[in-house]
């Protein structure tokens, strides 16, 4: 069995002067292995508090490098680590904080294929993710596997958090039983998000995974938290477990993995191609033939007040089709926003429509032209 070192004691001494915690409580932390998915705005703060708390082995799952944009609320990175891989970044700022944790690093991307071998060893996943297919992925092989499945999201001045599949609650597909349509939420890289958010909601999945590793507490599961950071709001709503979810209800049609970028109609059922151009290769026509291109911004009007690169029209995203008579066929129209993904759709939307003109969609949008150009359009 187990102990704690007299170090040990000293570290966790407030833990075990808790009734609730204790030394038993405390060897249950020590005990636990907790995987986070992703180590970004979610995945920080959870880090850090499960770490300073005495989880003795935390995995971490991370396929992305330490970027400037992650600094304003990814807080276990510094500017020291930019272009470092973020599950090291991340393990050398735990072991500053508790070297008794264990930290395992999984560099790569979690998929149908790799899902189960990595959940398996763990007691509890925690989602920090921040797409639709790896959270509906995370979901499924939770629930087959049976572990709990702590989630949060983020948005802007939103958030939210659960516990799935956790007691015999609700899972994520009892809420959102299918995926909205591809380009009608944004991305936090798209809409953007206050930067103390995900350390709120992240310090609540770490909270709710404690309680987990505790077996002990009220945690959310059968709730769902809603919290507006700009009005400074809590709500809940109830959640029941849906008698006919395809994977946890009473006659499962989900028996194994599926492919979720299917699922989610990021391709497979989208056969419209979309022809890309570089943000090089956009400055090269602007200077030769500028005469022969309009550049359509279907970003939202705060973001084009920003910065606009020439030649350009803001269209926003949800009025493209309605306006599409506004835009030349005789022209190359080259769309705009962005990261390239709701530009890319708003293409696919007007093919589908009719329009007949040569559409382009610049390839990781404004901030590629940020990045590589410069000069036109503000970096933020």
């Amino acid at each position: 069995m187990q102990e704690l070192s007299i170090e040990e004691l000293t570290r966790y001494s407030r833990h075990l002067i808790l009734p609730e915690v204790g030394l038993e409580g405390q060897l249950r932390f020590k005990r636990g292995r907790v995987l986070l998915i992703g180590t970004g705005g979610l995945g920080s703060p959870v880090a850090l508090y499960l770490a300073a708390a005495g989880v003795g082995t935390l995995g971490l799952l991370d396929f992305d490098v330490v970027d400037e944009t992650n600094l304003q609320r990814q807080i276990i990175h510094g500017t020291r680590d930019l272009l470092r891989p973020k599950v090291a970044s991340a393990k050398d700022r735990i072991n500053e904080i508790n070297p008794y944790t264990d930290v395992i690093t999984i560099n790569d991307r979690i998929t149908s294929e790799n899902a189960f071998k990595i959940i398996r060893d763990f007691d509890v996943v925690v989602d920090g993710t921040d797409n639709y297919a790896t959270r509906y992925l995370v979901n499924d092989a939770c629930v087959l596997l049976g572990k709990p499945n702590v989630y949060g999201s983020i948005f802007r001045f939103e958030g939210q958090a659960s516990v799935f599949n956790y007691n015999g609650g609700p899972c994520y597909r009892c809420l959102y039983s299918t995926p909205p349509p591809p380009g009608l939420v944004p991305s936090c890289a798209e809409g953007g998000v206050l930067g103390v958010l995900p350390g709120i909601i992240g310090c609540i999945q770490a909270n709710e995974t404690l309680k987990i590793l505790l077996d002990d507490g009220e945690t959310l599961s059968g709730r769902l938290l809603f919290f507006d950071a700009w009005k400074l709001k809590f709500k809940e709503l109830k959640l029941s477990r849906d008698k006919s979810c395809p994977i946890c209800g009473e006659h499962p049609t989900i028996t194994e993995l599926v492919d979720y970028e299917e699922f989610c109609g990021l391709r497979g059922g989208n056969d419209i191609e979309v022809e890309t151009i570089s943000a090089v290769g956009l400055r090269d026509m602007l200077e030769k033939t500028p005469e022969n291109l309009e550049i359509i911004d279907i970003r939202e009007p705060h973001e084009v007040a920003m910065g606009m690169l020439p030649r350009s029209r803001a269209i926003p995203f949800g009025q493209v089709v309605r306006r599409k008579n506004e835009l030349n066929p005789n022209l190359i129209n080259v769309f705009i926003c962005k990261i390239g993904t709701r530009s890319e759709q708003a293409i696919r939307a007007l093919k589908e429509s009719g329009f007949e003109g040569r559409l382009m969609n610049l390839k990781d949008g404004t901030n590629a032209w940020a990045k590589e150009i410069g000069g036109y359009v503000v970096t933020y």
